[in-house]
């Protein structure tokens, strides 16, 4: 018995990932945030597969560049993405919201809306599998686009960080090497993250993806999941002397500090 599709990860532009879905018992093929179409229209010809759903985690034209052409290929293609993004997502057929059922071939899953990234970013969540676009990253989050520090905080720990540990999260860009390079900048003596970078580096050198983590390993290695650690918040107070240390102004300082990283 499946608990989640298949996963493949496609590498598209200089450090995308596009995700193939494939549904073992009914053979229905899906994709997450198709950035081009091309790389995909080689693997399923490779494999002889159609295309079924495209699900889209937010606007950005690096997650949706691939959407018109596949349409034109898989002319009865549903396309997903959040309501709010209706007009900003090309070919969106279906718009949902937060908490709803979204079925992919023997699978029910989930949508969280985790606004920060920008308004209508979302999560897809099938089993113990979470495609998480540019919101949570491994090692990282993404840039606050069209939201609040506060947003994009609640997003990540009351929103996405509440999936179980072992939840496994598809991350939108092969960015880890940087995001823990920063992490040690910030929380130095962090061995679990001293640890990751070894074998991240090496995975990087052999050509080797990343992706996917998960939801434990990011509370342990991740600093924008890390708020409340003491050796974080005294960085935080190095970069902004009169910054209180409530979890969101912490956020907010490592945030705007990794801006510029």
């Amino acid at each position: 018995m499946h608990v989640t599709p298949e996963v493949t990860p496609i590498p598209c532009l200089k450090d995308n990932y596009a995700y193939l879905l494939r549904c073992p018992s009914t053979g229905l093929i899906g994709v997450v945030d198709p950035s081009a179409a091309q790389p995909l229209i080689k693997v399923l010809r490779d494999k002889g597969w159609g295309l079924d759903y495209i699900f889209n985690t937010h606007h950005h034209w690096d997650h949706i560049g691939g959407n018109e052409e596949l349409k034109k290929q898989f002319p009865s293609i549903r396309i997903f993405g959040h309501q709010s993004d209706q007009g900003r997502i090309p070919g969106q057929t279906d718009g949902v919201q937060d908490g709803q059922v979204v079925r992919f071939g023997a699978f029910d899953g989930f949508v969280i809306h985790n606004p920060g990234h920008t308004s209508g970013a979302i999560t897809y969540v099938w089993g113990n599998a979470a495609f998480t676009g540019d919101t949570l990253f491994a090692g990282g989050c993404g840039r606050i686009f069209e939201g609040s520090p506060q947003d994009m905080y609640f997003s990540l720990h009351q929103k996405i960080g509440l999936l179980p540990p072992e939840t496994r999260l598809y991350f939108g860009h092969e960015y880890t090497e940087k995001n823990l390079q920063f992490s040690l900048d910030v929380e130095p003596t962090n061995h679990k993250a001293q640890e990751l970078l070894k074998e991240v580096s090496k995975l990087r050198s052999e050509g080797k993806f990343t992706t996917p983590s998960t939801i434990s390993q990011e509370f342990a290695t991740n600093p924008f999941m890390r708020t409340t650690e003491l050796e974080i918040q005294k960085r935080v107070c190095e970069l902004e002397p009169d910054a209180d240390l409530s979890p969101v102004s912490v956020f907010r300082v490592l945030r705007e500090y990794k801006n510029q990283f």
